[in-house]
């Protein structure tokens, strides 16, 4: 059994593997597999799903040659009169105890994951997170910094900017930093989201959530709005650039006291993104 899970494992990460277009930092299209862990609870994530995966092609696998091995054992042309059985006591416990292991074998590492995935104890810095209808809110309590993100239109993009996951200021974290991230909502449920890191935290109004990453490489990881939020839900990317400490410690000096926002951001109407 052991080596028939690492056969399996192995083929799964190998076709994994072999499909560059879905490790990626943000969607790609016909991308089949998660995008390339850049934080430890995303690596946990992907390892808790490869394993689930494997378990899953286990039994399919089981099923369709026990499925197979009836059709052909018991086919009507071997057996002019359908045979019969009332019990069979062993094999009601077999199929019984195998379930209650599978799903033990899972439960274990899924506790594991989400008390990882709770709260940071000793955060390097705090990302506080405001959900609007529809753009965010970003403002590092610690630092003096704060600013509004919003979706860049299709006519402002530049060669290289992905469409509706590009912002017109961007989320700073330094590499190899505990984030601590809190989330609220001025109005509806919002949910933030960055694939990548393996956060999804919903942001809701009067309540206050708390999540946390730490990006293990630089680079811009890209997320979006998950929770059904209005007309322009589809509006609201998440864009997340993570830098040296130096580098980080340059940007918090330049923005710090500044509240950079685009004038008008809460009075943008609806239709103002929406496509026909």
């Amino acid at each position: 059994m052991t080596r028939l899970y690492r056969f399996v494992l192995g083929v799964v990460l190998a076709f994994g593997m072999s499909l560059p277009q879905a490790f990626a930092d943000q969607p790609k299209p016909w991308g089949i597999w998660t995008q390339d862990a850049a934080s430890p609870t995303m690596t946990q994530i992907v390892e808790l799903h490869t394993t689930i995966t494997v378990i899953i092609l286990a039994i399919l696998a089981f099923v369709f040659v026990l499925l197979g091995y009836v059709v052909i054992r018991f086919h009507h042309s071997r057996h002019k009169e359908a045979q019969q059985w009332t019990h069979n006591t062993l094999l009601e416990v077999v199929w019984t105890l195998i379930p209650v292991l599978i799903l033990v074998s899972i439960a274990f590492p899924s506790f594991k994951l989400l008390y990882a995935m709770d709260r940071a104890e000793q955060a390097d810095l705090t990302l506080k997170v405001t959900g609007h209808q529809w753009y965010w809110s970003y403002s590092y309590p610690d630092l003096n910094v704060a600013f509004d993100s919003n979706l860049v239109q299709d006519e402002s993009l530049e060669a290289g900017q992905p469409r509706l996951l590009t912002t017109d200021t961007k989320v700073v974290v330094p590499v190899n930093a505990v984030v601590r991230v809190q989330t609220a909502a001025e109005d509806v449920i919002h949910s933030w989201s960055v694939p990548a890191f393996g956060v999804k935290l919903d942001a809701m109004p009067g309540r206050l959530n708390e999540t946390w990453f730490k990006a293990e490489r630089t680079g811009t990881f890209y997320g979006q709005c998950s929770q059904l939020c209005g007309v322009n839900h589809g509006f609201m990317p998440i864009e997340v650039q993570v830098v040296t400490k130096e580098e980080f410690d340059a940007w918090v000096e330049q923005n710090a006291t500044k509240t950079s926002s685009i004038a008008g951001t809460k009075q943008l109407a609806a239709a103002s993104f929406s496509k026909e």
